[in-house]
């Protein structure tokens, strides 16, 4: 069994600020006695323009918002999902949005590159989005071994791609993450659909931090950070605003729920490991 947790924030256009505000609430999350924790999609930055992302963007491996997310793994003795990050992807006008994952002596780990991007007409269309105007999408799936079992990495709108899941789930994961910024529109009404549906249907927990609230005029988006268990029961919840919230994971329990209820091994079509 762990206990981990989910930081929610609001993040703005000032990076010292959202560092600032993620330092708080790790601290908070292990002195509740977190040892896995997870940040919510670019939580250094929110800003109006899409393209101020690229003016923070690091090289792999260095620069000082890696620097923070070691510092404070290290610092806070966590297992820390490091959200996403923007990272140099090698052209001028496009970045990766990069998940880290850092163990809790500060080492990185993992790393992954969001896999789909967000290019889409919310609503009557007023509301667009066009991700891959600013990044590059990734093309590996990536599931990495922790201390409580293997954790499947994804992020915000690889959740509408079930197909991914299966994958990490041929990885033997027990955890999948999502760090999220969802819109305020489509998390209203998709957000904890997809979270418990990805729980159930792999048997896995769900570790999902979020953006929640208002970053500035263009941008609100949903929150509601949760931790959802195999069975699809929300363990923790965070509804709106900056904000933790802490699960314990019992992993006994999981197995027991793969033993007595083995669809894992029921699956029948192509690609499926019967």
């Amino acid at each position: 069994m762990v206990r981990a947790a989910v930081i929610q924030l609001v993040s703005g256009a000032d990076v010292d600020a959202n560092l600032a505000e993620a330092e708080r609430l790790l601290g908070a999350a292990a002195r509740d006695g977190a040892k896995l924790a997870a940040l919510p999609e670019f939580f250094p930055l929110i800003a109006p323009d899409d393209r101020a992302k690229l003016a923070i963007r690091e090289p792999f491996g260095r620069g000082r918002i890696q620097e923070f997310l070691a510092g404070a793994a290290k610092r806070h003795g966590l297992w820390l999902i490091g959200g996403t990050i923007p990272i140099d992807s090698g052209e001028p006008n496009h970045v990766y949005n990069a998940c880290l994952l850092f163990d809790d002596r500060g080492h990185c780990v993992a790393r992954y590159d969001k896999i789909h991007l967000f290019d889409v007409q919310v609503g009557s269309g007023a509301e667009q989005y066009r991700e891959s105007a600013t990044l590059r999408a990734g093309s590996e799936v990536v599931a990495a071994e922790t201390p409580f079992g293997r954790l499947g990495l994804s992020v915000c709108y690889d959740l509408r791609f079930p197909e991914l899941y299966r994958r990490l789930l041929d990885e033997d994961v027990v955890m999948i993450s999502a760090p999220s910024a969802f819109t305020e529109t489509t998390g209203r009404v998709h957000w904890e659909m997809l979270l418990r549906a990805r729980a159930v249907e792999n048997l896995c927990y769900v570790i999902a931090a979020a953006q929640g609230g208002r970053h500035n005029e263009k941008r609100t988006t949903w929150g509601h950070s949760m931790i959802v268990d195999p069975w699809g029961e929300i363990l923790c919840s965070v509804a709106s605003g900056p904000g933790i919230a802490c699960a314990d994971l019992d992993f006994d329990r999981l197995r027991e729920l793969r033993r007595k209820f083995p669809a894992l091994s029921h699956r029948r079509l192509a690609g499926a490991h019967a």
